[in-house]
Order: structure tokens, then sequence, then C-alpha cells
């Protein structure tokens, strides 16, 4: 299981380096960036300051050296630099080198000049719920529908489910959640009392005090819910059915349990490894997802901030969102792979 470990750890750092690279070159590889915030207009000194701050008076690989340098949470920096960056972690060493670990220094937004990593982790809890909410949502239905298709093979409620499931596998998730926006929240809002957009709190007008609104929650996530959804529905059905002909199912039946307990309790409790799988995988690309579907409701959270970001040419903003969706994404996906380790003993480790 170490080695297992080791090895997925090894091969998210290869990922996540590539991911930097990529970052960097695309933003500030090419062009000036500070030209491209302020434009012609922008004044001498704002520009130099951009300049400065992002050392773009030295060599491209100099830029590259000092950018990992600042993301990485391992790395040596003088006290001038700790001070002016304002880095927070642990610092052992003297006024010209210390070793540094620290959270990432992601740089200061160009538009409001605050910190991105302070920025991103306001926004994240957003991104988050909405994803666990999606997630949520699809788990428990499409279990139930696959298990309801698998049981009911080759009837109306299968060929419905399995029809039902392909749409959402089709469907783009930016194009459902416009057609879900205008039916649920303009064509029957007087009926649903659902709004068109809307983030997970709001403040009141007169106290200026912050409140949580669930409700706004139900559009971004059934949206957000619908493509994992039709793929849990295929996998449990598909493993049900194969299930459902093993030996052991028809020992049960022999022994006078019932249909019910047959089915939920042997059966379903084997066929969800592949849904597991499914269930873990698919929250990883909801982070992602959720990017357009955070912009159409107006949900906050970090994929409307990049989106809103990359509007205003705020370029730290969207580097920093894109690494730490990354890093979220291979910390996913690696949990995902140990606990299907745990969880099918079929599945080598060594």
């Amino acid at each position: 299981m170490i080695q297992y470990l080791t090895r997925k750890i090894f091969y998210a750092l290869l990922v996540l380096a590539g991911v930097v690279c990529i970052v960097f070159f695309l933003f500030q590889g090419f062009g000036d960036p500070a030209r491209l915030v302020l434009g012609q207009t922008g004044d001498s000194a704002t520009i130099e300051n951009i300049r400065k701050e992002l050392y773009l008076d030295q060599p491209k690989w100099k830029q590259f050296v000092y950018y990992v340098k600042d993301i990485s949470p391992v790395s040596i920096h003088s006290a001038q630099e700790i001070e002016q960056k304002k880095l927070k972690g642990l610092f052992i060493g003297n006024e010209k080198i210390n070793l540094a670990i620290k959270l990432p220094y992601l740089r200061h937004s160009y538009q409001t000049k605050r910190d991105v990593l302070n920025i991103l982790m306001e926004a994240l809890p957003g991104t988050l719920l909405l994803a666990m909410a999606a997630m949520l949502f699809a788990t428990i239905a499409g279990i139930a529908l696959g298990v309801l298709a698998a049981v009911k093979q080759n009837t109306w409620m299968d060929t419905s489910a399995v029809f039902t499931s392909v749409l959402g596998i089709s469907a783009p998730s930016f194009f459902t959640g416009i057609l879900i926006a205008y039916f649920f929240a303009i064509v029957l809002g007087p009926y649903t009392g659902l709004n068109l957009t809307g983030s997970y709190f709001e403040y009141d007008d007169y106290t200026g005090e912050k409140y949580i609104v669930i409700i706004n929650l139900i559009l971004p996530a059934l949206t957000l819910g619908i493509r994992p959804l039709a793929i849990i529905t295929q996998l449990t059905r598909s493993a049900m059915l194969d299930v459902l002909n093993q030996d052991y199912i028809r020992t049960a039946y022999a022994k006078g349990l019932s249909r019910r307990k047959v089915i939920f309790k042997h059966a379903l409790r084997n066929a969800l490894n592949p849904v597991l799988t499914a269930v873990t995988g698919w929250f990883a690309e909801l982070l992602a997802g959720a990017f357009f579907v955070e912009y159409i409701f107006g949900w906050k959270g970090i994929g409307k901030i990049t989106v809103d970001a990359l509007d205003k040419l705020d370029f730290p903003v969207v580097m920093g969102s894109v690494l730490v969706t990354a890093t979220l994404f291979v910390i996913i996906n690696i949990l995902s792979d140990v606990l299907y380790s745990i969880v099918d003993p079929r599945v080598k480790t060594g």
C-alpha cells in the first residue's frame, strides 16, 4: 500500500508540474501582462509596479523560477521577501536565507489588490458545497434508477431509465443549465419560488447581516448532477444485472429470503464497487464542471470568480484558480484510487 500511494503521489506531482508550466507560459510567458491589463492608457508608474511584482524585468527563465518559488510550499526566501509578500508559514534561517515551509504565494489581484489565495479560499466553500450537493443528488437518484431498471429489465421503466441517462450524458452542462434556469426559475418561478441567480448566502439590505439561502443551491446542483446521475444509473444497472445472475443470489431466493432483502442486502451491496469508483471520480470532475454552472446561476464559487477574472484580465486570480483546482483534482483522484483499493481487494496496490 505504501509503494502504491508513493507512486500515485509521484504521478500527481508530475501532473501538477505540467499544470504549473502551462499556466505560467500561457498567462505570463507571452506578451506583457502589465500592458494587457492596463492597455495603452496605463500610467508608467502602475505598469512598472506590476512588472516589478511579476519580475517582468528579468529573463523568462528567471521569471519562471521566481514563480515556482512563490507557489511552492517548500522554498528558499530572504527575510525581505517574507516581509514584502507577507508569507505565512514556518521559516528557518537568517536575514539572507530562510527555509520556508509555507502557504503558496499566488500573488495579488490586479483589480482588488487582495491576496489571491484569500480570494480563492473564500470562494472554495461555495464550489465544494455545490459539488457535494450535486454528487449527493446524483448518487441517490442514480442508484435508485439503476436498481429499478435492473429489477424491471426489458420493461418501460428500464427503457425510460436508459433513455434518460443517455440524454443526461449527451447534454452539455451549460446548455442544460440554461434550460433548467429558464424553465424552473422563469416559466415556473411563481410556483417553485426558485431564483434565477443567487449564492449560498445573501446580505440583509437593512442590517447588512449575512444569512444562508439553501434554496439557491437547488437549480445549480440539479444542473451539475445530471451527467454523473446518468453515468451512475447505467453503472448501477449493469452491475446489478451481473450480480443478479450469480449463483449466490439464486441460493438466497432458494432459502426463502424476500425479494427486497435479496436485492438490497445481497445484490446491491456487491454491485456498488464500480459505482463507488464513479462517485469519487466524478466528484473531482464536478469541481471543474462547476465553472460554467456557477456563472450561469451567479453562484459564488471558484468558477464564477475565475470567469469574472478572465473578463477583467485579472491573470493572478485565473492562474491561482487553475492551480488550486488542479491540486484538488489530483488529491481527490488519489483518495479515490486508495479507497477503491481498500473496498475491492482484487485491485493490486503493490
